[in-house]
């Protein structure tokens, strides 16, 4: 499912062609997880490869790791067969071209000269550091940033979760969001359950709400309200974030939760089931 996701490049967040860092490029993160043996695949910061899902499951099959990153990682999909490709479209460079001229606004840096919320770089650190407070909210509109996430549960009850995104637009060469993130991005433990985050990854890896959601699951409490404690926690900290959280259950129930900013105040996710004649869009208000 994700596979496909990043060939259709769904909403321009998942796969070649969105995202363009600083730099210009499209560079991907994903991550798989077996819910039965709690092998993790992952990569990040992947570069000129285009599936980058299918890279995670090899790291999974042929490696006794767990996360591959940058140009050795697209060396690693090589070996493993997937073709060297261009990821960058015309869409992505006019989204990069057009981000230059407006004086490279929005970025991801604080506390450099040149001031970067009036120009381009390169920065570096001022000779004398003032830390300002962060009071910003989060400058990703909401539909800048977003992910792919899945949780599956097999017919016998083996839960398995997996994302793929090309990360954050604009942002910093070498930045990792939450997403191949093992607890961040999604988890699967076939004993309680599964679960995948979406939003501003950089916020929510700190929090590791994947991974609170299925053990929360795993204390009998139901998704929804599971996703719903998540976000809650978050929320203490960063009441701003933009952010949401799919869950579901080893009995097939599921459930998410989203935190509500202006712009963004329901959540969209898609269910398919036995219990269901087609895949179906269901949506949750935020909290």
């Amino acid at each position: 499912g994700c596979g496909q996701c990043e060939i259709d490049q769904c909403d321009g967040s998942v796969g070649y062609g969105g995202s363009p860092d600083e730099s210009g490029e499209t560079t991907l993160d994903a991550m798989i997880m077996d819910g039965n043996t709690m092998e993790v695949g992952a990569v990040a910061d992947l570069r000129r490869v285009k599936n980058a899902i299918g890279v995670a499951r090899k790291v999974i099959e042929y490696t006794k790791h767990t996360l591959l990153v940058g140009d050795s990682a697209s060396l690693f999909a090589v070996r493993m067969g997937f073709p060297y490709e261009d990821l960058t479209t015309q869409k992505s460079l006019s989204v990069y071209s057009k981000w230059l001229n407006q004086s490279c606004q929005p970025n991801y840096w604080k506390n450099v000269v040149p001031d970067s919320s009036k120009s381009c770089g390169p920065y570096k650190r001022p000779e004398k550091v003032t830390c300002k407070e962060e009071q910003t909210i989060s400058q990703r509109s909401v539909h800048n940033h977003d992910t792919i996430g899945m949780v599956v549960i097999g017919g016998s009850g083996t839960v398995a979760s997996g994302t793929s995104t090309n990360g954050a637009v604009h942002k910093i060469p070498g930045r990792v969001g939450d997403s191949p993130i093992a607890g961040a991005g999604s988890y699967a433990d076939s004993t309680a359950g599964g679960a995948a985050a979406t939003g501003d990854g950089d916020i929510m890896m700190r929090f590791l709400p994947s991974y609170q959601a299925v053990e929360y699951m795993r204390m009998g409490t139901d998704p929804t309200v599971a996703c719903q404690k998540v976000i809650s926690r978050i929320q203490k900290y960063v009441p701003k974030f933009f952010g949401a959280v799919i869950c579901a259950n080893t009995t097939g129930s599921y459930g998410a939760a989203c935190n509500k900013i202006p712009g963004f105040t329901q959540f969209r996710f898609m269910v398919s089931s036995p219990l269901l004649s087609q895949p179906t869009e269901q949506v949750v208000d935020c909290i």
